[in-house]
């Protein structure tokens, strides 16, 4: 049933092993067995790292108005027929190492062949200005991840859907609005952007203007002479930042990590075009909603971005008369981003919600 209690165990305790004056990577490395000159060729041409279980990962490239795209495919295993799939879009200024694969993976689990791609302009797709925020452009990347999951022989025809998280939310439901091939919605921690909400995060309705201004004026400059102003997307002291609250910085900056040891990061980068933040803080979803026609699942806790009022109103505004809301308690933000607990409880949630609208 939509919106039960996790059902399963407490997460297993870890064993904390101290490392020896060989240092922590010695320690480690020491543990593995060594592999004979033939087996260590054959692991280095076999990538495991592209199986699991329950789903194979395909590197994947598809085109979204002249820009290449690169995403990840987590497609079931032992598929005896087409599946039903979905890409997923996740918060501002995000690349698919972030939440998006906590969701593709459990979506495919679960028996969705599951798409997280880098919008155009960030991490490892193409396009400039990079780190542009555009609105059109990801609902643009929306409908041409359709198009490519369309293309597929994994893929059910008449059975592909859209997962927003965060921000994402608004792209995915303003690509719902536009695109009829779109068979369901479902929408999960969303920052949704009114008024209300952007003036919150911006400090008031002056301060809003204020940024307004300022990003107009960067795009006109962009459109003159090709120089890109940016600004940080987090800071604990840079009024100009994209957002500027403390737990936000402290979970986003460590994204911003570089090295071998974090490769699997991604590449998100603490800046974003401040251009951008002319169309964001511009966009209206509640006139968007008033659209929405499919059928539509809202996920939404208390302490999730937009707060515990708003989101109710918008589902109240919504026009498809098939809608269902799950209020998953107090849990904050975050926990949708990385917590397995809640993660597990929404994709249920999801899954079950697609798989009615077959």
């Amino acid at each position: 049933m939509f919106g039960d209690q996790v059902n399963g165990s407490n997460p297993s305790r870890r064993t904390l092993i101290k490392a020896g004056a060989a240092g922590v990577s010695g320690f480690l490395l020491s543990l593995l067995p060594k592999a004979s000159s033939a087996e260590q060729e054959n692991m280095e041409n076999t990538p495991i790292e592209s199986s699991h279980s329950s789903y194979t990962i395909e590197r994947v490239t598809f085109n979204s108005s002249g820009v290449e795209l690169v995403g990840n495919l987590y497609i079931p295993t032992n598929l005896s027929k087409p599946a039903p799939a979905l890409p997923v879009l996740g918060p501002v200024a995000f690349v698919k190492e972030q939440s998006p694969v906590q969701y593709a993976t459990r979506m495919a689990s679960s028996g969705f062949v599951t798409l997280a791609f880098d919008p155009s302009f960030h991490g490892e797709s193409g396009g400039e200005p990079r780190r542009y925020e555009s609105p059109q452009a990801k609902v643009s990347d929306l409908k041409s991840a359709v198009s490519y999951l369309l293309g597929r022989p994994e893929v059910d025809k008449n059975r592909v859907y859209l997962l927003g998280i965060c921000q994402g939310v608004n792209w995915t439901i303003q690509a719902a609005v536009e695109d009829t091939r779109v068979k369901a919605l479902a929408i999960v921690a969303g920052h949704y952007l009114t008024k209300e909400t952007i003036d919150e995060y911006s400090g008031g309705e002056d301060k809003t203007r204020h940024r307004i201004e300022r990003a107009s004026q960067a795009r006109t400059k962009y459109e003159k002479t090709g120089e890109v102003d940016y600004i940080p997307i987090v800071s604990l002291n840079d009024p100009d930042a994209l957002l500027l609250s403390k737990p936000i910085y402290q979970w986003y900056i460590r994204w911003a990590q570089r090295g071998p040891a974090w490769d699997f990061l991604g590449k998100w980068e603490n800046r974003v075009a401040a251009m951008s933040e002319a169309q964001l803080w511009t966009y209206r979803v509640d006139e968007t909603v008033k659209k929405l026609n499919v059928p539509v699942l809202m996920v939404h806790a208390d302490r999730a971005a937009s707060g515990s009022v708003l989101p109710k109103k918008l589902f109240e505004l919504i026009a498809a008369k098939d809608k269902h809301l799950v209020w998953l308690g107090d849990r904050v933000q975050f926990q949708f981003y990385e917590e397995p607990e809640t993660i597990d409880l929404a994709v249920n949630n999801v899954s079950e919600w697609f798989n009615r609208h077959v």
